[in-house]
């Protein structure tokens, strides 16, 4: 019986922010405060807890550009996780082209301006 290792690619005392699966999670959060960036839109819904959703339609490009896309979404929201930006809401991030090769500082830049502006105009700013 051997122990199970540890991830190395996790970040520890880190839990995953939980996804929307269902196409109606999607569809609900339609109806919610959008913002839009070069890189990706942002769309928000008030919530009783965080879940995330991502989406990158065919017209991004290929099924490698459409992941790494995707891959770069994730790892914004991990790091806004890790950093407690994120607020009691659904999140659905639709990503765009230009994300596919936008510096990830300016990615981070973008999301974080977009999740203030978003969680203002849902009318949850933060004290």
């Amino acid at each position: 019986m051997s122990a199970a290792l540890p991830d190395p690619v996790a970040a520890p005392n880190i839990r995953p922010v939980p996804t929307l699966k269902a196409r109606a999670e999607f569809r609900r959060v339609d109806r919610g405060a959008k913002w839009v960036t070069p890189g990706f839109i942002l769309r928000a819904i008030p919530n009783q807890t965080t879940r995330v959703g991502y989406t990158v339609s065919k017209k991004v490009g290929n099924a490698v550009v459409r992941n790494r896309v995707k891959r770069r979404l994730r790892a914004l929201v991990a790091d806004a996780a890790k950093d407690a930006m994120l607020f009691d809401a659904d999140l659905v991030l639709i990503g765009r082209r230009p994300a596919f090769d936008r510096p990830f500082a300016a990615l981070t830049k973008d999301f974080r301006e977009g999740l203030s502006k978003v969680e203002r105009r849902l009318g949850k700013a933060r004290p």
